[in-house]
Parts: structure tokens; sequence; C-alpha cells
């Protein structure tokens, strides 16, 4: 059998090669904008890219001015067509991405590639307008590494450099350029912004303001960092202490639970609770820092309970706590904030002052139930009070008392019936048969949930029972970094909870996914979904390698954020105190900046001065020439300083060309050049270094014949 002979894959030209690195460049860059443009506009960038490459790996002609007036006018209505506008940021983004893919069908000459490059550049700053986290700067560092490579390369028409050779050449450049980077950030003055456009809200997944069954089961396979903690002197408080409160759920239709946020307090203290908390709680409060991502609530997830006004550092203005224990921002926000607390961990709301009780007392929402739902459950919870009262476990009802007593022991009731009902935490449950209440269907029949199908459950039985009752979302528990100290909640660790009136102790938190899953609460033992297939092979090679790696890339991140997106006015002005200004301002910091520009370029001059005289001592090459262009002009030839070697052979040959000696030596002055300029196939002495070539030259130079009016010189330098 004769087996076909390999053949090597043809050789690119050129201008094919820098062609394809370009739109590869291009569509790196594009990377990012497209999930957030319509999806005809990233398929129809897309196929401009393919076509494009198409044409140069077949060296065909570009398309006519016919093709690309259609394919702008086409561009053009379809933005119209999905934003009604060609003007805002969104149809902006459409057209720009779009409008660049398009440019490449007209790539001719270097005026297009210049101006690509530029579309580029506005490209990697639209990436930031959506998010500034270190994996969008990586991506964009990348990006623009990539752009002034093609940018470099369109300015070398000659000869064929390697992409590898001009990428080395760009990163010296750009480091070169780092140190001024550097001064600008630190000491460019922060100005306040001279205009501004209003917030949006950014989709995110997350918590709501709006809970149905199973939609926080849907998060726990979102590893997403939700926010970032850290306490004051390592007191890390243990798992079963930290909730973190998000939207409280008071309202209810029957499948939606929603939020009442139409009562909110001014932000001030709040006192101290005056009964004891329970033994083995954390009563004194805990100072933290938080790093809260962005999400589509106005809730500020922070831990239970923050009693007096945060520090927000990344909202215009300060957050306002609710009646029922929330802090809320007076919209959604879009990028990270940094907040500064202190709260009090304990398992009740603490409460107000006596003149604002009723501001916390239950409303009228806290206690019904929506009319026609949650029937066999409301059936269930009478027949199972009935039997308690019968049993003699809750004291009987009382007509002159308004709240049912023993209310405190049918929680605990409920609870003792969940961990002996036989019921499961899973986060897939089965389905309610068709028409079935979701709740009747978890709590009689599959008796499968997760953590929003028992607190639901428990809300509906407490207040069928007339107890008044909420359901709580936010997170729980959390995972260290031990990298960094810091502690890292996720979307995954995204729970629903319930707090229940007690007559004179207030809002006290009841968990019910402790009685049917301890070891979520206890130790933050989350359900997960099946891994992946990368990420079930690391853990397969190592248990921890996975978790390692994302701890390594929050840490990372977070310092990202820490030391480059929230270096601000205050931070600039602790920096000039520590340099040695005792009332920095921002004439303050334009003086320091001016002052270490004008040091850097003094040193840069220095340094380029240094550098070329260093080159010129340590060059053989040079040293040689400037030997021989000083006897030559000594010898007569008045222009032998300002000639190079090729130019010396040609003045030689004319003055001493009919001597044996004076060939030689214009020959050795040519040999001399292609050792510095010729590419090796043409060197006149293949394999021959330059000190054999600098040898031959002095020796040919020490016997040309002396003339009157310059006589031979011994003293040429000898040969290195």
């Amino acid at each position: 059998m004769i087996r076909p002979a390999w053949t090597r894959p043809p050789t690119l030209s050129r201008d094919a090669r820098d062609t394809l690195f370009l739109l590869a460049v291009i569509g790196w860059t594009l990377a990012p904008q497209l999930p957030q443009v319509p999806a005809w506009c990233a398929l129809y960038a897309l196929a401009a890219l393919a076509w494009r490459a198409r044409l140069a790996l077949r060296s065909e002609p570009l398309p006519g001015r016919a093709w690309t007036i259609t394919a702008v006018a086409l561009a053009a209505a379809g933005t119209f067509w999905s934003h009604h506008s060609l003007i805002g940021k969104e149809a902006g983004l459409t057209l720009l991405v779009v409008l660049a893919a398009l440019k490449t069908l007209e790539l001719r000459a270097r005026r297009d590639a210049v101006v690509i490059f530029f579309l580029g550049f506005v490209l990697v700053l639209a990436a930031f307008l959506r998010s500034q986290s270190l994996g969008t700067a990586l991506a964009m560092a990348l990006s623009v590494l990539g752009l002034l490579t093609a940018l470099a390369l369109a300015h070398m028409p000659g000869g064929r450099p390697s992409l590898r050779s001009v990428a080395g050449l760009t990163l010296r450049n750009a480091a070169v350029g780092t140190p001024l980077v550097v001064l600008l950030f630190l000491f460019f003055p922060r100005l306040p912004p001279l205009w501004g456009q209003p917030a949006e809200a950014v989709a995110q997944t997350g918590l709501s303001d709006e809970l149905q069954l199973g939609q926080v089961a849907e998060l726990a396979s979102d590893e997403r960092l939700a926010m970032r903690l850290r306490f004051a002197d390592g007191a890390l408080p243990p798992p079963e202490l930290r909730y973190f409160r998000g939207p409280v759920l008071s309202r209810s239709d029957g499948p939606r639970w929603r939020a009442d946020l139409t009562a909110p307090l001014r932000p001030r203290e709040v006192a101290p609770p005056a009964t004891s908390v329970p033994a083995g709680k954390v009563a004194a409060p805990l100072r933290y820092t938080a790093w809260i991502e962005p999400g589509p609530t106005r809730n500020l997830p922070l831990p239970e309970f923050t009693q007096r006004p945060p520090s927000v550092d990344g909202l215009d203005e300060p957050p306002r706590l609710t009646r029922d224990g929330q802090w809320l921002a007076r919209q959604p926000w879009t990028g990270r904030l940094q907040v500064q607390g202190e709260a009090r961990l304990q398992e009740r709301l603490p409460a107000h002052s006596p003149e604002s009780a009723p501001e916390t007392a239950p409303t009228a929402a806290e206690r019904a139930l929506p009319p026609g739902r949650y029937l066999r459950t409301r059936a269930w919870a009478q027949t199972w009070a009935q039997r308690l009262r019968r049993d003699g476990a809750i004291a009987p009802e009382s007509p002159d008392d308004p709240q049912p007593p023993g209310a405190e022991r049918l929680s605990a009731a409920l609870l003792a019936h969940i961990r002996q009902g036989g019921y499961q935490y899973t986060l897939a449950p089965g389905l309610p048969e068709d028409g079935a209440d979701p709740v009747d269907a978890f709590w009689l029949d599959q008796r499968e949930g997760f953590c929003e199908h028992y607190a639901v459950a428990y809300v509906v039985v407490m207040r069928s029972l007339g107890v008044p009752a909420r359901l709580v979302t936010g997170y729980q528990g959390g995972q260290l970094n031990a990298l960094d100290g810091w502690l890292d909640v996720r979307q995954s660790d995204a729970h629903a909870w319930t707090e229940v009136w007690q007559p004179g102790r207030g809002w006290l938190r009841v968990d019910p996914t402790a009685a049917v899953a301890p070891d979520r609460i206890r130790l933050s033992q989350r359900l997960r979904p099946p891994p992946g297939l990368v990420a079930g092979a690391l853990e397969r090679v190592d248990p921890a390698l996975l978790e390692r790696m994302r701890q390594l890339w929050r840490a990372a991140d977070h310092r990202w954020s820490e030391a480059v997106l929230h270096y601000g006015r205050e931070r600039q002005a602790d920096l000039l105190r520590r340099i040695g200004w005792e009332r920095p301002d921002l004439f303050t910091a334009a003086r320091t900046l001016l002052i270490a520009l004008a040091l850097l370029g003094l040193a840069g001059a220095a340094w380029a001065a240094w550098d070329g005289r260093r080159r010129r001592q340590r060059d053989l090459w040079l040293r040689t020439l400037d030997a021989v262009q000083a006897e030559l002009q000594r010898r007569g030839l008045a222009d032998a300083a300002q000639l190079p070697p090729r130019s010396l052979a040609r003045a030689v040959q004319t003055r001493w060309g009919d001597n044996p000696t004076g060939q030689a030596l214009a020959r050795a002055l040519l040999d001399f050049d292609a050792q510095r300029y010729a590419p090796p196939a043409a060197n006149a002495w293949p394999g021959a270094s330059p000190r054999v070539a600098q040898r031959a030259l002095l020796d040919a130079l020490r016997h040309l014949p002396a003339t009157p009016d310059a006589p031979a010189a011994p003293d040429l330098p000898a040969p290195s």
C-alpha cells in the first residue's frame, strides 16, 4: 500500500497573513459585545468577518462599492428595526459592532487599516461600559496588544517580519509607556463627572422582589459571586449566624410572593435589644466591610441585623431602612459597591425605640392569605392545631387576645413535624398534578422541596392559625477564601427563611430548612447540580483543585476592584498626604503630576543618552566603522566620516582601484557591509563572524599604500 506523500500547506502571503491576524483581533474584541446586541447583528458581523477571511485566503478581489453600500444600508435598517432609533447607547453599540465588521471588507490601503484599528479601540472602551472586572480587563488588554501589533505590521511594508517579533516590539514599547500611565492614574485630579446618564437596571440573575416556588433552586447552580465580606479582627461568625437579609416578602396572591416597599424609614440608629440574646449567639456588634455585586433589586443584602446606617461607596444617596429591616438603595446599582457597617448577629429583628414600636408591628398583609389558595394546607393546619390543643401541646385560644397564645409552641411543633414527617431536601422536587396548588402538592403529597418550599409552607400554616409570619430571602453561609481571608457569598448561597411575630419579643427568625437539612445551615453544605465536563474532570483529578483556582481568581478580582476600580478622590488624597502634602486638593494633585512627569522625562532622557553611548561603545561593528572612516578621512577622503561601508568601497575603488591593496580594501568593505545588512543567503562569508570581517578589513587598511598628503599610520586598533 502506497501512502500519499504529506504535502505541506501553502505558505500564506504577507498580505493574507496580516489580514487574517487583524480579523482575529477584531473578532476577539467583538466577542464581549455579541451577547449585548440583537442576534441578527451578531450573525451579520460574524458573516462579514468570515467573508473577508475567505477573500484573503483565496486572494480574491474585495466586493465593489454597490455591495458595501447595500450592506451598510441593511445594517442601518436592522438597527432601526431593533431599537426604533439610530441614536442612543444600545443603537450606537449595534451600529458600532456591525460597521466595524463591515469595514474589513474595504481593507485595501493603510488608511483603511488605521480606521479599523481605531474602531477596535472604541470597541475596547465599549466593553468597559458593561463590565470593569478583572476578566474584562485582561481580555481587553489582549485586544489592545493585538491591535497595536497589527498597527505596527501596517507600518512595516517591507520584508516579512514575524508576528512574534512584532508582538515583542509592541510589548517593549508598551512597557516603556507604562510608568506614564501609572503616574496619570495615581495623580491626575479626580474631577466630578461633567455629565451623566440615567442609570439603567442591569439584567442580572439573583434575588428578586418577587418569588415563585423553584426560583431560589434555580440559583443553586449559579456560582457567580454575590458579595464578599470581611469582619473586623478576623471574627468570622459561625455559619448558623451568617444570614444576609434580602427582600422580605409579605404579600401573596397565590403563585407569587412580593415585597412591601411602601413604608421606608429614615436612616437612623436602631436601639440595641432590651432582652438577652440566646445562649451561644453573638450579641456584641461586629464591624464588617462588604463588596456587593450588582443585582436586579434595590436591596442591599447586608448581615442580619445591620443597625446603623452603613457607609456605602458607589451610591449617590445613602440607603434607607424599611420597617421590616431591609436596607434599600434609591435604584438598582450597576457597579460594585463597597459597604462598611456594623451588625448585631441574632435571631430576631432588633426592636426600635418605644415611640416607633407601631412601625414594626405586624400589618394586615403579614396576617392574610389570598382567598381560594392553599385550601388543603389550611384545612390540614386547622386539624393539626386542634390535635395539638387536645393533646395539651399548645394553650387554647383566648377570644380576648387578638394574638393566639402558644405561637412559639406552634412554631416548635411545626418544625418537629417537618423533622419527623418524612420530608426530603432536594433541588428537583416533583411537579404537581395539573391544576393542583403547588404548596398543597408539596406539603401534603410530594414532601420533597428546596428551601423556598419549606419557607412558604411554614408561612401558610402559621398564618392559617392566626400567627403573623413573613417570608425572607437572602443569602446564608458563604465560604471563607483561605488566600485572602474574605468570605465569598455566591448566588448559589441564596436562601429563603421565615420570621414569625412573638408578642413581647418582636419578629423571630425561624429557618424551616434547618429542620429538614441541618447541615445546610450549620455547615453551609449546599445542594449542587452535577458538575460539567471540565469541572468534573478537574474534580476527579484533584477535588480541591477547582476550588483553589476559584479562590485564587476571586482574590485577584477583588484586589483589582479594590486597588483600581475604587481608587477615587479620597484614596488619592490619602496618597498625597503620605508623600508630604498637608492639605491635598485638585491643584495639589495637578502639581504632583507635573513634577512627576518632569522627573520621568529627565530620567527618560538620561537613560536614552546613556543607552545610546553604551550601545555605541559596545557595538563591534560601529567601533570598527568609526576607525575605518577616521583613517580614510586622514588619507584624503574628505567625506569618509559620513559614508556607509558600500559608499566607502566605491570611493576606495575610485582612488586606489589600480592597486591590488585598494581593491582588497574595497572587497573587505563590501563584506563588512554584508555582515550588518545582507540576509544570510547573500552573505559573502556564510557562517563567518563579525570579528572575521573586522580583521580582514583592518588588515587591508594597514596595507593600503601611503599618499603624499597622508602617510600610512601603524596605530590602527587591533582586531577584537
